[in-house]
């Protein structure tokens, strides 16, 4: 499984999260604590946020802890907003097309978790798409996949049911074709304004997300970054909305 952090709140150096605590996210590369897969080494991204449209992107297929450019890029790097992520590949190659975060226009989104059997049901999902959304699908992810579906389902107008009737739509097209594996999310999005986080799974455990407020400054993580209080466990079937220093709560 992937490992992955977010921030929204004053501006910092993205090395403030990405290297500098005792777990941060490269040390999560190396051993994650509560993944199926302790390494991560199959790629990593960066997505920012500044005073453009767009945001910032970063993408290399080397595993995380060995790259000097992530390292310079981090502590060089202010932003208000941002994503980051290293990748455990469920079976897809590994290329800079298939990194997190994926960003289309303003949107930025990311995820952890996989579609059980993705192979059973991925021609499906694809026939979901309307023409402009698969010209945009660049890598071959199941990850990227459900990105363009909730793009689809209306993730710009109403993101919240959204990010709901994709993970069900999937879920109920794998119970269709009797698929024993779970789907399991754990999911951030962004549109330069909020924070949109998910923690899903169809059977079983969904993969963890964590949250740490301090006033208006807001992390969320695959993994605590620091063992302390601070960090809380985001529940089970459940969208978080972040704005400003407001959280909001939303079942799936």
């Amino acid at each position: 499984m992937c490992r992955w952090l977010a921030y929204q709140g004053e501006s910092i150096y993205l090395d403030e999260l990405v290297y500098e605590p005792e777990h941060s996210l490269v040390q999560q590369s190396i051993d994650a604590r509560k993944a199926v897969t302790r390494v991560n080494a199959d790629g990593f991204g960066l997505g920012w946020y500044t005073e453009r449209e767009t945001p910032g992107q970063f993408h290399e297929v080397l595993p995380a802890w060995g790259d000097e450019n992530l390292r310079s890029l981090t502590h060089h790097i202010r932003s208000h907003r941002f994503m980051a992520h290293v990748r455990s590949s469920t079976g897809t190659q590994v290329s800079r097309s298939n990194c997190h975060p994926f960003i289309i226009d303003n949107w930025m989104f990311l995820h952890n978790g996989q579609i059980g059997e993705f192979e059973q049901v991925k021609y499906d999902l694809h026939q979901q798409l309307p023409e402009d959304l698969f010209l945009k699908r660049m890598g071959t992810t199941d990850s990227e996949l459900i990105f363009l579906l909730m793009l689809k389902n209306g993730l710009r107008e109403q993101p919240v049911d959204a990010i709901r009737q994709t993970l069900l739509d999937i879920t109920q097209l794998m119970e269709n074709r009797n698929i024993k594996e779970p789907l399991k999310a754990s999911i951030c999005i962004s549109d330069g304004v909020k924070l949109w986080a998910a923690r899903y799974s169809s059977v079983n455990e969904a993969p963890t997300v964590f949250i740490r407020k301090k006033g208006s400054n807001i992390s969320l993580a695959s993994e605590p970054l620091e063992r302390n209080r601070d960090w809380k466990k985001i529940t089970a079937q459940s969208i978080l909305v972040i704005e400003g220093d407001t959280v909001t709560s939303h079942t799936i």
